[in-house]
């Protein structure tokens, strides 16, 4: 399928801002072409015009622009193209209706309750993808042995592709269905993407709504089961939305690409990159697998000609574009995942695992209170950099510039308004000028300040006196160096999270920023090896023509892997294999080209950790399938990715895959020019690194022999990109004519204890990464669901005084609270602490927040040093600690005792060794108490105290090394920098409120007021100093302790205080100690907020801890209030359990409406699928969408609240823990209150029942539990002329003002910030 003899092959990457053509001729040389995508004074597109002018120019004959191209001459052509991607970051697809089962319209509204970002109240989210939708009246159900509901027989059982049985409860009514979709077509709606529950595995019904709608007239009809069957209804449901929405597009972009060539490019070959790295033919290509079209042509290219080039080391791809950096890793074979979100859609379908981060050559540069930041906002192509001559802002490009890292003299004139002019270093130099200027002023301030007032605002005041000012070069070089450390976070991330050592990876450079950057991120990784391919500028147009034609099948399975399911399985790989055979010899390979690779998506059994396992290198045996011993592939990875196995569980076979290739990718080969004599440099340019200016040799890569040795400092240059060699790194081509660089150690840069505001930057990402690393071992080490697999939990570095220095990832009621945690033992036992001890603490009174999350510490010290030096801690939620109900989250516990095993401050480890005994002891102890038990899962408790041991002593050890690298004193000075600057963001926070304030008012003390359901008051007052920027917050007022479990320890007051900061703070801060230091925070003792020792607190952290939101943000008039309950949902029996949150609506603000159905403030917790749920419990989900109406009135209206209906197949106790279902969420400045909740129970016998806010109750089959969560409230007066189309319509689409952030690291972190 590759040999065109004679003729031109053409591989073409057609990016946002470039398109990148690839040519082989027919003699074999090679071709390679940049233009611009959008030119329309000269072409009408780009990919038909760089095939234009390689013809004419390699033929000599014309090839008019303005009529067809000829195709007599071409071979084939591949594409990848960004058109699906920019139509969703733009939402710019198709009009497409959706038509889903009764009762989800709002489903995929919904989606997992969580909030993209913890602290944005506005909940910017992208618009769903859908204009329209239809709810039609069908249902199905999977058999349940045990059912006991008292229902008819129901119409039809059927057998599902998973070998699932199903009871259809309600058939398709198809004339109703008819008359709604003739109605879509009336408003012009030609798009129909259908959704129907449970249709993964029985499609019947959304077959014949698809044969239907096809009969009618719609254009394009996707159907989930066809696009992805997969369980799991909200991402099959994003995915065949998505696949409506974009194929249209793909297809009309198709067309005109078709157009511009004689007879429609008809006999030609012409395959599309899919985003799962493979080539698929032109009239196969759809949205739901395009939207990595354009960056997995330059994974395939680096895996390709890396990998082999360094002897098979595995090879991180690091692509820096204008906008953003991708990162990938290869290592033998792709890395997928098959669950990805892009633009805030959620597509289940086979990816490659490409991570994106707010990190490019366009990314802005900032000065903020102290601190150098870059991004995550970009100049894009237009304005631009400051360079560009267009009056656009700061970048990272400029700083480049700036340092001679980039000569415009061998940039093309296409600069400026006329386009027509050179990179401006006088532009660049005069923005960095100010911004020197700006810098230079905060440190002289500051040190005046420092000096004048000695430690009055803080105890790191040293921060403030810098050691002198600062260079326009050094701010640069500063710049830079953030960039760099920016990057380097999610590389350790992505090595590390599957057990990789970062170090022994190759840096597989290409895009055009990438070399300015390679060498020393490299350094900083500890890599020895930089790769740049000799078409790194033009390496995913590059990958395309290595690339192999694809074609995947995948279906559901529901089987345990165990030998009497081998032979279904087998039969079922061997019909899949042969659909896959026989489509790509349709597409012209014979069978010597095709290889086909069989996976297996396996999890144990009562996990949702599937790894989709391939048994490549596992051979068939006679206890395994015959396509592979799936069974010892999937141990072997789950040991190297978390760190252990479940030996006697079973494992599960969740979708069976097969992947078939057709090779058709070329070779390339290359006549290398060998040099001879002396190499000799084209130029010498002055360069700055941390030595200052050097001279700095520059080379063209196209003259360059390949058997000398370049040492740094030194610019390699070609037509689309420019490499720097670090001084201590040494470059040389190879005989293919790619760069490899030797990358040294950096030389050690000797650092003192005065602020250097470039390294504080650095230190703050470094701190940062050791908490990051932390979680990844407690993740990986970890057994029990709650922590592996929902993420719940927090690791946090401290300094010696127990001060938060850095927590990650954030979830919000743990925000400071371990602090309080670390702080009560340095008092209690500080003095017995000793090195290889190590604290287990989870009371209340000793910082903590609900019994269930135990909190680890470890202290770290150092050799010449009494005390430690450092603490790190990790505090993960336990799903049983014992108590008087399963979970130890009772509804109506009244003392602390009847939640579960209490630690104060326990020796976990004593002199290195686990105190296995001791602990079990303390975990069983609650069974002495009346209706109370011991923990009911002992062995997950001691397994994820394990784990979080193992953590910390990860972050102990990263600490240690930081320390051997700095020096002690350096490092606890950073520290105090970094608190510092956390504290002078919300001092000047404060300021600036303050001013405002008394302009408006003539007052600096405001003050709010909120009540519980039961009427218990809670009271604020808050004085704020302008001059200092402090405040003290008075809860004096307060109601009393209450005989319930409402109570709050201290510890969540000052978690819901410092994430109240953040949020008015409204840019990214470290959240540590400092965000405290301008605060006192008043607290009556004996009050609900303060209680007695043995209170009772379990609903303090979860409903309490929201109306201490609710009252601070009224202080301040941020906002109206969310929903201010995270609406806790118990119900089990004696064999299985279940616990959600369920979202509400959020409060509107100054410019902006509430959203709708999500969570808000102290919790972000992803709610479980409707078809998850279904399959594992004995409930059926009847209905989950909005409700509508419940968001209060407003300019501005407050987010509706949820409506969830659950009918029980079983008898269970069900048990509610809720709030504002007497009281009502405020409205600000005229706003209405949004509605109150409700907990309603429908008996079978038709009685229904209010529940009120907290019970427990014992349910009969058949039973229903109707929960309304309460709405928003809405702010601003209505107007009445325009009420009714209010301000629905005034949320702003935020979503693409800066990138779309990817892959499997992000995934990661949305998860964490999602528990």
């Amino acid at each position: 399928m590759t040999v065109t003899e004679g003729k031109f092959d053409f591989a073409i990457d057609r990016g946002g801002t470039f398109t990148d053509v690839f040519a082989r001729l027919p003699d074999g040389r090679e071709r390679v072409l940049k233009l611009l995508s959008h030119d329309p004074q000269n072409y009408k597109d780009a990919p038909t015009e760089g095939i234009r002018r390689v013809l004419e120019e390699e033929t000599g004959q014309a090839f008019p622009r303005e009529q067809p191209v000829e195709t007599s001459l071409i071979g084939w052509i591949r594409m990848g193209t960004t058109v699906a991607t920019n139509a969703l970051l733009e939402r710019q697809g198709e009009r497409t209706a959706l038509l889903v089962t009764k009762g989800f319209k709002d489903l995929l509204h919904i989606g997992t309750q969580a909030r993209p970002k913890l602290f944005d109240l506005e909940v910017a989210v992208p618009d769903v993808l859908y204009e329209e939708v239809i709810e039609v009246d069908e249902r199905v159900v999977l058999r349940q042995d045990g059912c006991q509901l008292p229902r008819k027989e129901p119409k039809r059982i059927v057998t599902g592709s998973t070998g699932d049985s199903l009871e259809v409860w309600r058939e398709l009514d198809m004339q109703r269905v008819e008359d709604d979709l003739r109605g879509v077509l009336s408003r012009g709606i030609h798009s129909l993407a259908v959704l129907l529950l449970h249709s993964y595995t029985w499609s019947a019904h959304e077959k014949a709504v698809g044969s239907l709608a096809r009969r009618l007239g719609f254009t394009q009809v996707s159907l989930s089961s066809e696009v992805m069957p997969m369980v799991r209804a909200v991402p099959r449901g994003y995915t065949v939305c998505a696949d409506a929405y974009l194929t249209p597009k793909i297809r009309q972009y198709l067309k005109g690409f078709t157009s511009g060539f004689r007879g429609g490019l008809e006999g030609v070959s012409v395959l599309f990159m899919q985003s799962d790295g493979g080539l698929t033919p032109m009239e196969q290509f759809c949205g739901s697998r395009a939207v990595l079209s354009g960056p997995a042509g330059g994974v395939v290219g680096y895996a390709i000609t890396s990998y082999s080039q360094t002897e098979n080391k595995p090879a991180i791809g690091f692509d820096m574009g204008g906008t953003s950096t991708d990162v990938s890793r290869y290592a033998g074979h792709y890395e997928h995942v098959f669950e990805a979100t892009t633009a805030g859609v959620t597509l289940q379908a086979p990816q490659l695992d490409i991570n994106t981060v707010a990190a490019g050559g366009g990314s802005r540069l900032f000065f903020r209170s102290g601190m150098f930041v870059v991004g995550p906002e970009s100049a894009g192509a237009h304005p631009g950099p400051a360079c560009y001559r267009k009056g656009g802002p700061l970048t990272v490009t400029d700083a480049n510039l700036a340092l001679g890292r980039l000569l415009p003299s061998y940039f093309p004139r296409i600069f400026g308004p006329g386009e027509d002019e050179p990179l401006s270093c006088e532009e660049t130099m005069e923005h960095f000028q100010q911004l020197t200027h700006e810098i230079n002023h905060f440190l002289y301030t500051n040190q005046s300040q420092s000096s004048a007032d000695g430690s009055a605002h803080s105890n790191n005041s040293r921060v403030m006196s810098s050691k002198s000012e600062m260079s326009m070069e050094e701010v640069a070089m500063g710049f830079i160096r953030v960039a760099n450390e920016a990057m380097c976070r999610p590389i350790r991330a992505l090595t590390q999270a599957k057990g990789h050592d970062t170090s022994q990876h190759v840096l597989a450079c290409f895009g055009g920023a990438g070399g300015q950057h390679a060498c020393a991120i490299a350094q900083a990784l500890g890599m020895k090896t930089v790769f740049i391919h000799k078409y790194s500028g033009v390496l995913s147009a590059y990958g395309l023509a290595l690339a192999d034609v694809v074609e995947e099948v995948q279906e559901p399975c529901s089987l345990q892997y165990n030998p009497r399911s081998f032979s279904e399985l087998d039969h079922r790989v061997e019909q899949l294999t042969q659909r896959c055979t026989e489509t790509l010899r349709d597409r012209g390979f014979s069978s010597s080209q095709i290889t086909t690779e069989v996976f297996l998506h396996l999890r144990y059994e009562k996990t949702d950790c599937a790894l989709m396992v391939t048994a490549t290198g596992y051979p068939g045996n006679s206890l395994s399938c015959k396509s592979g011993d799936f069974r010892s592939a999937f141990t072997k990875r789950y040991l190297q990715e978390f760190g252990f196995t479940i030996p006697d569980r079973p494992i599960m076979v969740d979708d069976i895959r097969v992947r078939g290739s057709g090779k058709s990718g070329i070779k390339s080969v290359t006549n290398t020019k060998m040099g001879s004599g002396i190499l000799k440099a084209t130029t010498i340019t002055k360069c700055y690194f941390e030595d200052g200016y050097l001279d700095t040799s520059v080379y063209l890569w196209e003259e360059l022999p390949c058997d000398h040795n370049i040492p740094g400092p030194a610019i390699i240059i070609d037509k689309n990109s420019t490499i720097l060699v670090e001084p201590s790194c040494v470059a040389h081509l190879t005989e293919g004519g790619d760069v490899c660089i030797a990358v040294g150690s950096d030389p050690h840069c000797l650092l003192g204890t005065e602020l250097n505001t470039v390294q504080l930057s650095i230190f703050s990402h470094r701190f940062m990464s050791i908490a990051e690393q932390m979680g990844r071992v407690l993740q990986r080490t970890s057994i029990s669901t709650n922590i592996k697999e929902r993420l719940d939990f927090s690791c946090a570095v401290f300094g010696p005084d127990g001060g938060l220095v850095s927590n990650a990832p954030h979830i919000p009621v743990h925000l400071g609270a371990m602090q309080e945690t670390v702080q009560y033992q340095i008092k209690s036992i500080g003095n017995i602490i000793k090195e290889g001890d190590v604290i287990l603490s989870n009371h209340p009174c000793a910082g903590g927040s609900h019994l269930p999350d135990l909190t680890v510490i470890t202290p770290v010290f150092r050799s010449g040093v009494s005390g430690p030096v450092f603490f790190v801690a990790s505090r993960g939620h336990h799903a049983d600690i014992g108590g008087i109900t399963p979970g130890s989250m009772p509804p109506h516990s009244t003392s602390l005792q009847q939640e579960g095993a209490v630690f104060t401050s326990f020796k976990l480890v004593t002199a290195g060794v686990f105190q296995e005994e001791a602990v079990t002891e303390a975990l069983m102890a609650p069974a002495q108490y009346p209706d109370c038990s011991g923990t009911r899962n002992l062995h997950d408790n001691l397994s994820d105290l394990r784990a979080q041991v193992a953590a910390n002593q990860r972050g102990s050890t990263l600490v240690g090394e930081l320390i051997d690298s700095y020096g002690l004193a350096v490092v606890q000075a950073y520290m105090g920098y970094i608190q510092t600057n956390a504290e002078l963001a919300v001092r000047d926070m404060l300021k600036e409120f303050a001013r405002c304030r008394q302009k408006q008012t003539g007052s600096l003390e405001v003050e709010a007021e909120d009540f519980m359901d039961d009427g218990t008051p809670i009271r604020l007052r808050v004085q704020i100093n302008e001059n200092e920027g402090s405040a003290v917050f008075d809860f004096t007022g307060t109601g009393t302790e209450v005989w319930g479990n409402c109570n709050a320890p201290r510890a969540i007051t000052f978690s819901a205080l410092i994430y109240c900061l953040r949020c008015m703070v409204g840019q990214d801060i470290p959240l540590n100690q400092g965000c405290l230091t301008p605060i006192k925070v008043i607290i009556p003792s004996g009050s609900i907020l303060q209680p007695s020792q043995n209170a009772a607190v379990v609903g303090g952290n979860v409903l309490t801890s929201q109306r201490v939101v609710d009252v601070i943000f009224r202080a301040f008039e941020v906002c109206a209030a969310s929903q201010g309950c995270m609406n806790n949902v118990t119900f089990g029996s004696e064999g299985s359990g279940y616990y959600e949150t369920v979202a509400g609506g959020a409060g509107a603000g100054p410019g902006w409406t509430g959203r709708s159905g999500v969570h808000s403030h102290m919790t972000n917790t992803r709610i479980t699928d409707p078809e998850i749920l279904e399959k594992r419990y004995p409930v059926v989900l009847e209905h989950f969408s909005l409700r509508p109406g419940s968001g209060g009135a407003g300019e501005y209206r407050g987010g509706d609240g949820v409506i969830r209906k659950l009918l029980f197949r079983n008898k269970v106790v069900l048990s509610v823990l809720t709030e504002r279902r007497s009281t009502r969420p405020y409205g600000l400045h005229g706003g209405d209150c949004g509605a109150s909740g409700l907990n309603q129970l429908h008996r079978a016998d038709g009685r229904v029942l209010n529940l009120g806010a907290k019970t427990t109750v014992s349910l009969e089959p058949g039973d229903m539990f109707c929960l309304y969560t309460p709405g928003g409230g809405g702010y601003g007066e209505e107007d009445k002329q325009t009420a009714g189309d209010g301000r629905l319509l005034k949320k702003r689409r935020r979503f693409n003002d800066n990138f779309s952030e990817r892959g499997s690291v992000f995934e990661y972190r949305m998860a964490q910030e999602g528990v």
